[in-house]
């Protein structure tokens, strides 16, 4: 998954577990495409500063999705959803209502 992507989306999942000002930075950085040199400008403090806090969030936001994989259980989720929109598309035959119902199936377990 591309770099930025993931960061956004842990951001979404944890960003609330980090403190206002954690928040604020990283929420530039990752969902607003703020350089460091510009988040460090707004907020009067170093680039180096900002870098730090940035590499912190990182790390402490990987840390919870290691710990609860909600990322990962989501885009799962996200994907088996896509193949029953698909498949849906397919017709009613038993194949397709076979393979939907295991998708289905898969999607209620992990819940």
């Amino acid at each position: 998954m591309e770099e930025k992507l993931r960061q956004t989306y842990l951001f979404d999942f944890y960003g609330e577990l980090l403190n206002e000002r954690q928040r604020q930075v990283y929420g530039d950085f990752v969902c607003n495409d703020l350089s460091l040199s510009e988040i460090a400008a707004e907020l009067g403090i170093s680039r180096q500063g900002v870098a730090d806090m940035v590499k912190r969030c990182e790390r402490k936001l990987s840390g919870y999705e290691d710990k609860l994989h909600l990322v990962d259980r989501f885009l799962c989720i996200r994907s088996e959803v896509t193949q029953i929109r698909r498949l849906c598309g397919q017709g009613t035959s038993p194949e397709c209502m076979e393979r939907i119902e295991q998708i289905s199936g898969r999607i209620l377990e992990e819940l």
